[in-house]
């Protein structure tokens, strides 16, 4: 008998959402080790394997740029557009290569969040394309206006062809897709306890003076860091390689097996920009949030809809964050708006889901 295969395709986007389908394959291994894990992204190959427990087969492909970047809140519009235009370009050479390979390997089911072609892969490979994610990009793409009409099109077009969505939680209506399956929250649990992580990092300070300063893998290149020197008796953890190496109180975490999630334990509260995993992970660990808001990126309307209904937080502009002394972190956090929570099974619910399907009589 054939070993189960899954092909899990990645948008070229940044680090989240490589994150938080690796921790959905992480699932998978976690239940039945015997599945084949293809990942096909352009994300590094170490983030993958920080979140994987078992062997993968990582392949290198961009189906998609979703949004050019400097840094996690500066987006370069008019590349983005030139890229998508490149793609659509030499779309027929990529969607034949990689139906070849599915073919070769024998892959029964594409997995996708959320490159639109994937879809167009899996039905000329005669296999279902399943897509889970909270947006899509015709979501983002539409908010530019007239230059972008063609490639909104074109990527509805390509989500009209998906067999089915498991939407997660913070999401827009996402109406291209035909099929849709709520799910809850998505995120991969902390895999050391947070006395080994005091111990490992020299953390002395109470968790409502540690701060974890999250802005995904492409970073923030304004942040303020001299700010620190206002705050001696707290701990600040970053991610940011960039981070200079002067403060006493930040520590800057470089080693890969270490991740976001694991650290956030630790802390009283995490300053982030809205983004999925960041923010599905801290409401799975029921850890507040003070959040910039994003005007210019669609998604992030709902992203900070539903923190502000189901999680501890507090929002600051952009300027509040790079150019004051930090004084909001002495403000009192706000309360969910809602009594009700979200549910924190998506990882395994999408996990089952996809081992049912491939183990299927």
């Amino acid at each position: 008998m054939a070993r189960p295969t899954l092909y899990a395709a990645i948008t070229n986007h940044g680090f989240g959402h490589a994150t938080r389908t690796a921790a959905v394959l992480a699932e998978i291994q976690r239940l039945v080790p015997d599945v084949l894990l293809i990942v096909v992204t352009s994300a590094p190959r170490w983030l993958i394997e920080s979140y994987l427990p078992g062997d993968f087969i990582y392949r290198s492909r961009v189906f998609d740029v979703g949004v050019i970047q400097k840094d996690g809140l500066n987006m370069n519009i008019p590349a983005t557009l030139t890229q998508l235009q490149e793609i659509q370009t030499y779309q027929q050479r990529l969607v034949d290569a990689e139906v070849d390979y599915i073919k070769q390997t024998g892959a029964q089911l594409v997995l996708a969040d959320i490159p639109p072609l994937a879809s167009v892969i899996a039905e000329k490979a005669g296999i279902p394309c399943w897509m889970a994610s909270n947006f899509g990009w015709d979501l983002i793409y539409e908010q530019w206006g007239e230059d972008f009409a063609e490639i909104v099109e074109w990527v509805r077009e390509c989500f009209g062809k998906c067999d089915r969505l498991f939407r997660l939680p913070f999401h827009e209506p996402m109406s291209a897709f035909a099929n849709v399956t709520d799910i809850g929250l998505t995120g991969a649990s902390p895999r050391y306890t947070t006395l080994e992580l005091r111990r490992v990092f020299g953390i002395t300070a109470d968790p409502e003076k540690t701060v974890l300063l999250s802005f995904g893998g492409l970073g923030l290149a304004k942040i303020p860091y001299r700010n620190l020197q206002q705050f001696p008796d707290w701990q600040f953890i970053t991610f940011d390689r960039l981070a200079p190496d002067i403060y006493s109180n930040l520590i800057k975490v470089t080693d890969s097996k270490y991740r976001p999630v694991d650290m956030m334990p630790l802390c009283g509260r995490i300053i982030s920009k809205p983004g999925y995993g960041t923010f599905s992970e801290a409401c799975l660990l029921d850890i507040p949030i003070i959040s910039i808001p994003r005007d210019d990126f669609a998604e992030a309307k709902f992203l900070l809809t539903g923190l502000q209904d189901y999680n501890h937080h507090y929002l600051l502009a952009e300027n509040e964050f790079t150019e004051s002394q930090w004084e909001f972190l002495f403000q009192p956090l706000l309360p969910p708006r809602k009594d009700t929570s979200l549910p924190k099974d998506g990882t395994h619910t999408l996990a089952t889901a996809v081992i049912n399907y491939l183990y299927q009589d």
